[in-house]
């Protein structure tokens, strides 16, 4: 499903020449193919009932609060975006659960998304923007959690790059990222396409999955290694055993066969959910709250 999306929509990007300048014209037109999302203009309420929507969160009380803004996968929210919703409040930070499929009526996974990853980079960068404008939101600690197509950019904006490009004043001060993928190999005549940046210059933790045959772990780390050992902030976890969306309760036992001909079996597992919700909140609890 993922490189599915990469190989349409993210690879023609890099079918232009690699200059620097032509580089980041690319980005920007990719970035403005499709509108802006309509945030929220107030906090819903988060409980049982809850919808399956684009909403802000925040505890009880009047804050201000620490933030994360949350980027689903690429086929858009799913019900566990929910129970990520009501831990993040659960440790006391607003959650800010960013839909980029219903407004523009189309999943990301299908070829020329108008949600390709760049046009999720601006949209990140603009939730950001967005958050500060609330009162019971600190502006100074806002991080940000990614599912799959949301960890990949979760990845890009933590590159100086997108950084100058989308939000040169305004910067995540942290992210988390689950099962992204890193690598795409060259196909169809254009070249390989790297989500991890050389110019990568905000915390960031990854968790992966070994048996995760849509976005192999091993990409990730062959790429994130050489940044850690020059001091870059980004570090990660492997979970042994897992598969592609180990939190996907509502997936768990699906099957298909992606367009490589690879079968791919979801997987649930409860213990590794909830210790990847345990890494992921220490992370960003020791890096906003400590701000």
């Amino acid at each position: 499903m993922l490189k599915y999306l990469v190989s349409f929509s993210a690879l023609a990007l890099f079918a232009f020449p690699a200059s620097a300048q032509t580089y980041r014209d690319a980005v920007t037109r990719f970035a403005n193919a499709s509108p802006d999302l309509t945030f929220p203009s107030e906090a819903g309420e988060l409980g049982t009932f809850s919808r399956l929507q684009m909403a802000i969160y925040k505890p009880s009380g009047d804050g201000p609060f620490p933030a994360v803004v949350m980027l689903p996968s690429c086929g858009g929210l799913r019900p566990e975006i929910l129970d990520w919703a009501k831990r993040t409040v659960a440790r006391g930070f607003v959650a800010f659960v960013v839909d980029p499929v219903t407004q523009r009526g189309q999943p990301v996974c299908v070829p020329n998304s108008p949600s390709n990853h760049y046009r999720g980079a601006k949209d990140a960068f603009q939730a950001l923007a967005h958050l500060k404008h609330f009162p019971f939101v600190d502006q100074e600690r806002i991080g940000l959690l990614g599912f799959s197509w949301g960890a990949m950019v979760g990845l890009l904006v933590s590159s100086k790059t997108f950084a100058e490009l989308f939000s040169p004043t305004q910067r995540f001060v942290a992210a988390v990222g689950l099962y992204p993928l890193c690598h795409v190999d060259p196909m169809q005549g254009r070249p390989s396409v790297d989500f991890v940046r050389p110019d990568h210059d905000r915390p960031a933790l990854i968790l992966l999955a070994d048996q995760d045959v849509e976005a192999p772990s091993a990409d990730c780390v062959s790429l994130m290694q050489p940044l850690a050992e020059k001091g870059l902030p980004i570090a990660w976890h492997v979970y042994q055993g897992a598969t592609h969306c180990w939190d996907c309760s509502s997936m768990d036992n699906n099957a298909k066969t992606d367009f490589r001909g690879v079968r791919v079996v979801y997987k649930f597992d409860k213990e590794l959910t909830e210790d990847s919700a345990k890494r992921a909140f220490e992370y960003l609890d020791a890096r906003l709250r400590q701000r």
